[in-house]
């Protein structure tokens, strides 16, 4: 069992990388969020850069050793289409539900990607969406939603029966503001990235508020945009700080534990492009990929998007069974993976 004393330098150590960028194909094109099922194969969402076209836009299948199986999705409002999708989660049965906040709808595909059915409205009312993000099932396969305009988390039958809904526009506890990526642990407790409130809220499992963790702690626990957060086994808390390009580690009682700023090495994809691409391997290995740059300001996106290890834009994180962590960056469209020394 891992113990609060772990030092920053201890709890996580990085281990390789997953994916790569390409628009169509084999690869990620923005992607925004990623699941696993029980079979360790991720389900990685490419949102694209803006609402365009074609097969940018699109599921990609793979595992951790980077076997490819392919993809589904495309742009458009048809049955297992997608206009701007979010959020990703696979149910016990290992079916794939995906959020979209263009349409306001949930499309759900059996673990080959093959659609069965999407639910889902446009509105204010409890049972209706406004722009719906992060999904997350609990251990009876219940659906919990950020329904993220509305400010507030939903929670559905795996079909789409509303069950009820907890929160509100605000700053108080238990109010929300652009809620994203949320968690529901093995005993049904909800973790909420309170996006613009830059906070994470935990939550039992009707609701009623538990406790908070963000600007009223520590500087270095502090978080800007939250976009993602998971939650270990032991109580652990990994938060994908969006706004500050890292990835924070609390423990239980929401005390800073580690902050990864990302160490990216070339993932297997990769190495297979480089290996036909000569000529930009050659250039590759010529380059200086660690510059050393006088900044204009302090803004961590300023040195995440010249130096290509660090994470750009980690957006989502999830947790294998054996506990590794999964960080899925949008700008680097990539998945950094660590685990626990």
């Amino acid at each position: 069992m891992v113990t609060g004393n772990k030092t920053e330098t201890q709890f996580l150590k990085y281990i390789h990388t997953v994916g790569m960028t390409t628009m169509r194909g084999r690869g990620f094109y923005y992607p925004v969020d990623s699941a696993m099922n029980s079979d360790g194969r991720i389900y990685t969402v490419s949102r694209s850069a803006e609402k365009t076209t074609g097969d940018t836009i699109r599921v990609t299948m793979l595992n951790e050793e980077g076997e490819y199986f392919g993809i589904f999705g495309s742009k458009g409002d048809e049955d297992g289409q997608f206009m701007w999708p979010v959020g990703i989660a696979v149910d016990s049965k290992n079916r794939v539900y995906v959020t979209d906040e263009y349409l306001h709808q949930i499309s759900i595909f059996n673990e080959s990607g093959e659609f069965l059915k999407k639910w889902g409205s446009r509105g204010t009312e409890e049972g209706l969406l406004d722009a719906p993000s992060g999904i997350a099932h609990d251990p009876e396969d219940n659906v919990y939603i950020s329904d993220s305009r509305n400010h507030r988390i939903q929670k559905f039958s795996k079909d789409g029966a509303f069950i009820h809904s907890f929160g509100s526009y605000g700053c108080g506890d238990g109010e929300f503001n652009l809620p994203w990526g949320l968690f529901v642990d093995i005993n049904s407790e909800v973790f909420v990235a309170d996006w613009a409130n830059d906070r994470i809220q935990h939550f039992t499992s009707d609701g009623k508020f538990i406790a908070k963790y963000g600007p009223s702690e520590t500087e270095k626990s502090a978080f800007t945009r939250p976009a993602g957060i998971t939650v270990d086994k032991d109580g652990y808390m990994y938060v994908a700080d969006w706004g500050n390009e890292m990835v924070k580690v609390l423990d239980p009682d929401g005390k800073f534990i580690q902050t990864l700023r990302g160490e990216a090495t070339h993932s297997k994809w990769a190495e297979d492009f480089l290996k036909i691409n000569l000529e930009e391997a050659q250039a590759r290995e010529k380059a200086n990929l660690e510059p050393q740059i006088q900044y204009f300001n302090e803004d961590p996106h300023e040195e995440s998007s010249h130096i290509e290890k660090l994470f750009w834009g980690p957006v989502s994180v999830l947790l294998n069974n054996e506990e590794r962590l999964f960080i899925t960056e949008t700008n680097r469209h990539r998945i950094q993976v660590y685990e626990k020394v």
